[in-house]
């Protein structure tokens, strides 16, 4: 699988389809397996394991690389690790089931792991209760 361009805006997965709060990519960037997992748990350990925590990327693209102090040529090298291509406007967690203040720092304890700017995003339907 080739590297390509990330160019322009996510066509899909820009709106929160799980939950009532998100973390929307303002970036165009790679994000590693690692990354989405160490941003899973900062959110989760946050909120004590209540209410639901949605992943909405997935690491499908392998990025391969040849080991140290080999010569040019031979093929391509093996998988290193997989990442997930992330473009501005995609939503990459959701959160539901827990109240606003606790979801917008369980998020932006997630955010802080990740290598995007984010912005934190509330749903259309979303009753503020105080």
């Amino acid at each position: 699988m080739q590297k390509g361009r990330m160019k322009g805006l996510s066509q899909r997965g820009h709106r929160l389809s799980n939950g009532m709060f998100g973390i929307k990519s303002l970036d165009s960037k790679f994000i590693t397996s690692r990354q989405i997992e160490a941003a899973r748990i900062a959110a989760t350990r946050y909120m004590k394991r209540e209410g639901q925590l949605w992943i909405k990327i997935f690491p499908d693209k392998p990025i391969t690389k040849k080991p140290l102090e080999v010569r040019m040529g031979k093929g391509k090298g093996a998988p290193e690790y997989f990442v997930a291509v992330v473009k501005p406007g995609k939503i990459m967690f959701e959160v539901a089931g827990v109240p606003i203040d606790i979801a917008k720092e369980a998020l932006r304890l997630a955010s802080q792991k990740l290598p995007v700017k984010t912005k934190f995003v509330i749903a259309n339907d979303y009753e503020y209760v105080s």
